[in-house]
């Protein structure tokens, strides 16, 4: 069965959908921080009546003096309420996310230092989005009009000061975040790339040591970390950059309320205006103005949160299990077509162009050819080791531009296969983690591997000999259970004597399968019941 295409979904559609199941709690966050308008204005008219009141009597100031501390407890209480709502939101949201990634992760078999990386950055970024930005761009866009029609009550004209003034504190906004969201996603995919390239060089540790390469190893960590350092500092000075712009314009425009009030109570303006302040109308409009402001400028600090957020989505966008099926070949030999193949790795011309091949069910066939000819491309091209640049290759029915490899269903046997420190056992059983003794036995019994399965082998192969070595890689083919046996050179640099002996070995190992065989040898050949020369 096929793999069913999966529609290209953006950042921001995954980030809305991925919220969609908490929109209750999203929605209570939201009003909890536009809550806040109330206590703040609660704040201002008490503070202006009670230095207006001064004037009359201290005591007259007292419920204005009591209403003010009310509104600032208040207020403290429902900013700790979203706190709260925020934080359940965003865990919530990632112990989910983290879990559809640990099932595709785990269940299904896709494994990568990129998705590893997603498991732990990635995820984290997400805290910020729903527990901070989500509820304040729900706040930002309705409590500066709510705190405007307030202040229009006592002035109209400071109300249409603020609301002019809004439009560039606006416009900085969106200008900041157009500048930072690239930068963020460049800083993440560095992150990506560190984080990649760290894993994989852990796991090739033994090969680094044994080829001395420490030190071209070490340099290529060192430039990763210098490019993340500078991909992190662009954000930084972006988002200093934009806070200073929005700062600004809201000093401006509060200074602006203060200048208008300040010369309306002195009857000093130099223009007419419908209306004359007083001494608390003027303290309120003052008090408000800064709040006008406060939702925006904690929606752009929290704006790097949804850059951060954007940047990890398309590494944490996995494809949902009730709404795709993932390909399967099944159990039986699969046929294998190739339609118009290209491969082209980056930055050189194809290794292979316009290649066509028909491979029947369990049929064996031999790809010869120069050595650059493209023969172990073919091969890596099914276990996602070499890219599809162009065309298709269906295999039993699975499409690899739809499902991007076969490799768990490939007996794979390469021309150096990997030596792990441990017993020879263990070496086999790479192949099968499941495969009970017995079954390791008998597979390596099958290759040809007589003696003691128990005996150590370091991580340079020390121990085997070149013969056995391919063993070891056939071995590890017999033993898993897939229909599909990919071989690549599996008798190169091998005498005339051990070839012959390995021949019986491939024929027993390609029974049953469908099976392609990489080979510069007319014997290795023969074994075929078809040759295609590249």
């Amino acid at each position: 069965m096929s793999a069913v295409p999966i529609a290209p979904v953006s950042a921001a559609a995954w980030l809305k959908q991925t919220g969609r199941p908490w929109k209750r709690l999203t929605l209570l966050a939201g009003v909890l921080t536009i809550a806040d308008v109330a206590p703040a204005i609660g704040f201002a008219l008490g503070l202006a009546l009670t230095i207006s009141s001064l004037t009359v009597s201290p005591a007259a100031a007292a419920p204005w003096l009591a209403l003010a501390v009310f509104s600032l407890i208040a207020r403290g209480l429902i900013g700790q309420a979203a706190v709260i709502v925020g934080a359940k939101l965003g865990r919530a949201i990632k112990t989910d996310v983290r879990g559809r990634l640990l099932s595709d992760l785990f269940g299904r078999g896709r494994r990568s230092s990129a998705q590893m990386t997603a498991l732990v950055e990635g995820v984290g970024a997400l805290d910020g989005y729903y527990s901070r930005f989500a509820p304040l761009r729900l706040a930002a866009g309705v409590s500066p009009l709510l705190i405007i029609a307030a202040a229009a009550i006592a002035s109209p004209v400071s109300a249409g000061i603020l609301l002019f003034t809004l439009f560039p504190f606006i416009v900085g906004m969106a200008l900041a975040g157009t500048a930072a969201a690239g930068e963020s996603r460049r800083q993440f995919q560095a992150l990506e790339r560190l984080s990649g390239l760290f894993i994989d060089r852990i796991r090739t540790l033994p090969a680094i040591l044994a080829f001395d390469a420490v030190g071209r190893t070490t340099v290529q960590i060192a430039q990763a970390s210098d490019e993340l350092e500078r991909r992190t500092a662009r954000v930084m000075r972006i988002a200093f950059l934009s806070s200073g712009v929005l700062e600004f314009f809201s000093a401006l425009s509060v200074a602006l309320i203060a200048v208008y009030c300040g010369f309306n109570l002195l009857r000093l303006l130099p223009f007419p205006v419908p209306e004359t302040l007083d001494l608390s109308r003027a303290f309120f409009v003052l008090a408000l103005a800064p709040e006008v402001y406060a939702p925006l400028r904690r929606l752009a600090a929290a704006y790097h949160d949804r850059q951060a957020a954007e940047a990890a989505a398309p590494s944490l966008i996995t494809p949902d299990p009730h709404l795709t099926q993932r390909a399967s070949i099944g159990d039986l030999a699969p046929a294998i077509h190739f339609r118009d193949v290209a491969i082209a790795y980056e930055g050189s011309a194809p290794v292979i162009d316009g290649f066509d091949l028909d491979v029947a069910p369990g049929q064996i066939v031999a790809l010869v050819g120069t050595s650059g000819a493209g023969k172990s491309s073919l091969l890596h091209l099914l276990l996602g080791l070499a890219p599809l640049t162009r065309g298709e290759v269906e295999v039993g029915g699975a499409r690899l531009s739809q499902c991007g490899d076969i490799a768990g269903r490939v007996a794979w046997a390469s021309q150096h296969p990997m030596v792990t420190p441990g017993t020879l056992a263990e070496n086999i059983a790479l192949a099968d983690r499941t495969a009970c003794p017995g079954r390791i036995a008998l597979a390596a019994r099958t290759a040809g591997l007589f003696g003691d399965l128990d005996r150590p082998i370091d991580e340079r192969g020390g121990g085997l000999s070149g013969g056995e070595r391919r063993r070891l890689g056939l071995a590890r083919a017999i033993l898993k259970r897939a229909p599909l046996l990919v071989l690549d050179e599996p008798t190169a640099n091998l005498d005339p004597a051990s070839e012959r002996a390995m021949l019986d070995v491939i024929r027993q190992a390609a029974r049953g399968r469908t099976t392609l065989i990489a080979t510069h040898s007319p014997a290795v050949a023969a074994l075929a019941d078809r040759v295609v020369t590249l």
